[in-house]
């Protein structure tokens, strides 16, 4: 059975499969090594998240995921008092709850690589978005706020540290680039190519860095170069006994 990589998310994650998006990218880098996972949910913030941890993590499973990517926090930081409230979730209980998804994941498997990723935030792309789904109605202050993502993003990034975990700053990644607003997201939420592009370079390195890269990783069955065409079950004496 392959190792699994699941990537736990909001809508971000959600359409991380979509053709050139980050989460097909890393499929296809881990084709016949591991089963990458999207298990992304569109609107989703941390609190409604930890309902679905027992589901999707279970304690236990003989089968713990290698890897789980943790990308939340555009969502949460939905600013009170306009269009998308009902998502906001206070700063403080949004570090708390990224705690308990670690905790929880902890608990899975000691030796599982956690990885906390934050999203940055184009308000006039968010406003501009609005005016096309709503049109007059559109309120005049954008629903979110990259000074706002980055509060959020800074905390997100101190409970990696503080829990000895791996944490990818997209939201200050992103800004390192001039015009980043436009080129890496395309609605000042979602992700444009360019911007999946950066997500999985950025995904790519951490894992590398912690000794799970694709290259160094085995097939899970042999390669045909290795079976012998006269003598085919050689090569599979081990894997397939």
């Amino acid at each position: 059975m392959r190792p699994q990589i699941v990537l736990f998310g909001d809508s971000i994650t959600e359409q991380s499969f979509r053709s050139g998006s980050w989460g097909a990218s890393l499929a296809d880098t881990y084709s016949r090594k591991a089963d990458v996972l999207v298990r992304g949910y569109g609107g989703y913030n941390t609190r409604w998240a930890l309902f679905l941890l027992h589901h999707l993590f279970p304690i236990d499973s003989t089968k713990p995921p290698v890897a789980v990517t943790i990308f939340f926090g555009a969502n949460d930081a939905a600013l009170k008092g306009r269009t998308s409230d009902r998502q906001h979730v206070p700063v403080e209980e949004y570090k708390e709850n990224l705690r308990k998804i670690v905790q929880h994941l902890k608990e899975c498997s000691p030796t599982m690589l956690i990885v906390l990723i934050t999203p940055p935030i184009d308000e006039e792309g968010r406003k501009q978005f609005a005016k096309s789904v709503y049109g007059d109605k559109a309120m005049e202050l954008p629903e979110r706020t990259n000074e706002m993502a980055g509060v959020y993003a800074r905390q997100c990034v101190e409970l990696a540290k503080d829990l000895g975990i791996c944490s990818i700053d997209i939201w200050y990644k992103m800004q390192e680039t001039e015009g980043w607003q436009k080129k890496f997201l395309s609605d000042g939420l979602h992700l444009t190519p360019e911007g999946n592009a950066v997500v999985y370079q950025e995904v790519v390195r951490v894992f590398n860095d912690a000794q799970l890269s694709a290259e160094e990783m085995p097939y899970d069955f042999p390669h045909h170069s290795k079976i012998d065409g006269k003598n085919p079950e050689k090569a599979f004496e081990q894997q397939c006994v």
